[in-house]
């Protein structure tokens, strides 16, 4: 009987190293995604900010240019701020198409992506 519980006792710590091992794994795997995920956002963002700036930027050559044109320069500005709000308002009724959908096809490939990896392994 005591080599039964031995054997039981030695079962039971590998049970637990193994549990052990595989909740670090599943730690590991996590954070890995996390900070592929926060990677991507950051990096989307910052894009974003480079590319929002150069739209404000050619606007405002866009209207002085349009000012010195036209010989008013508020009038430039005028109709760049008009063009400006026309492609707000088409980005607003478009935004799942062009922003929400492709925003979760990016969210859904940097989770499980991984994710397949790891059953791989």
């Amino acid at each position: 009987m005591s080599e039964e519980f031995r054997k039981f006792e030695s079962l039971a710590d590998q049970l637990k190293a193994y549990v052990n091992t595989r909740v670090s794994q599943a730690k590991l795997s996590l954070a890995e995604k996390v900070s592929k995920l926060a990677a991507a956002m950051i990096a989307m963002l910052m894009s974003a900010l480079v590319f929002f700036l150069f739209l404000v930027l050619l606007c405002v050559a866009g209207a002085l240019l349009l000012g010195q044109w036209l010989g008013s320069l508020w009038l430039g500005f005028l109709i760049v701020a008009g063009l400006v709000l026309l492609l707000g308002m088409i980005l607003w009724l478009a935004r799942d198409r062009l922003l929400r959908i492709p925003i979760m096809n990016a969210l859904i490939e940097a989770m499980f992506d991984s994710a397949e990896e790891d059953e791989k392994d």
